[in-house]
């Protein structure tokens, strides 16, 4: 069994005692396949150092995150920019508009949101969208530019049913993680109502860990209780599911 963790912070703080030990961990789950989402400049050469270590394991995205759009946003564009002039990557992300914690950037996340979103489209490359408290501001941006260039993930969903159908429909598959567990995550009372050739799996590790993790650090091994939670909800088993999503994962990353 293969398992994809489509969405991992693994050159994060939270990892610098134990990485190799975490990644270990979960690749002995069968967690073989780890894609990492970019914040902004300052872990660039994590992420790669990252990859130079796993090299078969680790796939690199390239972005910058909507909750780092600030006064220096250009320059963080740029540097995405040069970045993927340079050399491959597996998406542009994460990136997109994030209202929860601070509405003081909101036309420059718009702004960063779009020009990275065409920047996914001139490399022929999927795009990850980070979306908190912000749904209709991204659907808005979402609109302007779809077409058959656009595609991705809608990266930790957690809307209704209706947000996830309009997700899928700007052909972007959902990605799933622990808010599926969660008592109050309310995705699981809808979730087996999107095919399943919609779905991705991730951890967002550190962040967001599933019960009966909630509240530690999150990590990629934990997977497991994202599958075998989308496994009981789609009445499918757990074999089915990893080799289903893993399968989505090598459509929309191209690998």
């Amino acid at each position: 069994m293969i398992l994809t963790d489509t969405h991992t912070h693994l050159y994060s703080e939270a990892f610098d005692e134990d990485r190799e030990a975490v990644i270990e961990k979960a690749m002995a789950l069968g967690v073989k396949r780890f894609f990492i989402p970019a914040i902004d400049s300052t872990y660039t050469q994590a992420m790669l150092e990252l990859e130079k270590s796993y090299p078969q394991s680790v796939f690199l995205m390239m972005g910058l995150h909507p909750t780092h759009v600030k006064e220096s946003y250009k320059e963080e564009l740029r540097h995405v920019e040069e970045m993927l002039a340079q050399r491959k990557f597996y998406a542009v992300g994460e990136i997109g508009i994030d209202l929860y914690w601070d509405k003081t950037f909101i036309k420059e996340q718009q702004e960063a949101f779009r020009t990275q979103i065409q920047l996914a489209k001139k490399y022929k490359l999927p795009i990850v969208i980070h979306c908190r408290d912000a749904f209709d501001e991204v659907f808005e941006v979402l609109e302007s530019e779809k077409g058959d260039g656009l595609y991705g993930v809608f990266h930790c969903f957690t809307g209704n049913l209706e947000q996830a159908q309009k997700a899928i429909s700007y052909n972007m598959m959902l990605g799933i993680g622990g808010v599926v567990t969660f008592k109050n995550g309310k995705i699981d009372t809808f979730l087996a109502e999107i095919p399943l050739k919609n779905i991705v799996l991730e951890t967002d590790s550190p962040y967001l860990a599933p019960v009966p993790y909630r509240g530690k650090r999150n990590e990629s091994a934990y997977l497991m209780q994202v599958v075998e939670k989308l496994a009981d909800l789609y009445g499918l088993p757990v074999e089915t599911v990893a080799e289903l999503t893993t399968e989505n994962s090598k459509r929309v990353f191209g690998v």
